[in-house]
């Protein structure tokens, strides 16, 4: 890569990690399985980002809408989250890995999985060598309601102080994954000028070298914030 490509490169990226389902339908797997497979591509690529210079990675892990998938699924899901930042956190905390979750961490999130994440937060919180942000229960929408509700100031930036993570950098550049060409209510806020790519891989599928071909496309691109360059 050119120079001017290396200081394009994206340090704070965004991923929605669409296509586990699909990917367990594919092989006739149960859709629990799917997200097993998604939840090890996330650990993997996570520490990808770390080699490949991100500074800042949210992953969206599940959002408000999802609470309407079916009951087993659901059941599946939280039961899933509960082993991985069980047995995962200890392992990034020794990585050098920043963990965050951001979203609303009232009713129906489970009370033990609210003591889990303050758990790992507290736990990796002096952590420098890349902060991982994991969107649970969380709206776009929702995170500027709430934002809203406290707000009394006149600016974006005193604004941005009432978001969930205020420390979230907006991304340069949004991945999503399975074919699908939408946002999905995710980083309402943070996303106004982020760089979009999708990509058709199920999540399961996106590997090492279609994370670095994605951040190619994104080194080549030029961006303007609304101005103009000639």
């Amino acid at each position: 890569m050119s120079d001017d490509g290396q200081a394009r490169r994206a340090r704070h990226v965004a991923i929605i990690t669409d296509g586990n389902g699909r990917w367990a339908a594919q092989r006739g797997l149960d859709v629990t399985e799917g997200h097993r497979a998604g939840a090890e591509n996330v650990k993997a690529r996570l520490r990808d980002a770390v080699e490949l210079g991100i500074e800042q990675l949210a992953i969206y892990a599940f959002s408000t809408e999802n609470w309407v998938r079916s009951p087993d699924e659901v059941a599946g899901l939280m039961e899933l989250f509960r082993e991985y930042i069980a047995r995962e956190t200890p392992e990034l905390h020794e990585e050098g890995v920043r963990m965050r979750f951001i979203g609303r961490r009232s009713d129906p999130v489970p009370p033990d999985i609210v003591e889990q994440m303050e758990w790992a937060e507290q736990l990796t919180a002096d952590n420098t060598q890349i902060t991982f942000f994991i969107p649970f229960n969380y709206g776009g929408r929702a995170e500027i309601v709430d934002a809203a509700r406290s707000f009394t100031g006149t600016t974006e930036e005193e604004f941005r102080a009432h978001l969930y993570a205020p420390d979230l950098h907006d991304p340069e550049l949004v991945i999503r994954t399975s074919g699908e060409q939408r946002l999905s209510n995710y980083l309402v806020w943070q996303t106004a000028y982020s760089e979009l790519v999708f990509r058709d891989e199920l999540w399961p599928d996106f590997d090492r070298a279609a994370f670095e071909q994605t951040l190619e496309q994104f080194a080549a691109r030029e961006r303007r914030f609304g101005g103009r360059t000639s």
